[in-house]
């Protein structure tokens, strides 16, 4: 069974400076992903979001490349790392 997740995902600065991917929050749709990047990236301590989705068979553990809907703020360039 194939489905779509559709997350919203903050970023804070690390001690070393660095931006660090904090907790990810699953939404009901791209659009409340979009919406709820966009606070959590206006939230103190949080240098920016981003709304992203992805599509997969979680039973199979077979995902494709997740899909970066929106940016807001402060995110690393490189977010390979997170899918």
């Amino acid at each position: 069974m194939t489905v779509t997740y559709h997350v919203a995902l903050p970023f804070i600065r690390a001690q070393d400076g660095t931006i660090a991917p904090s907790e990810a929050l699953e939404c009901r749709d791209a659009g409340a992903a979009i919406l709820r990047a966009e606070i959590l990236s206006r939230i103190q301590g949080n240098v920016g979001a981003i709304a992203f989705s992805r599509t997969g068979d979680p039973d199979a553990g077979k995902f494709e490349d997740a899909v970066v809907l929106k940016r807001f703020g402060e995110v690393p360039t490189d977010l390979t790392m997170l899918f």
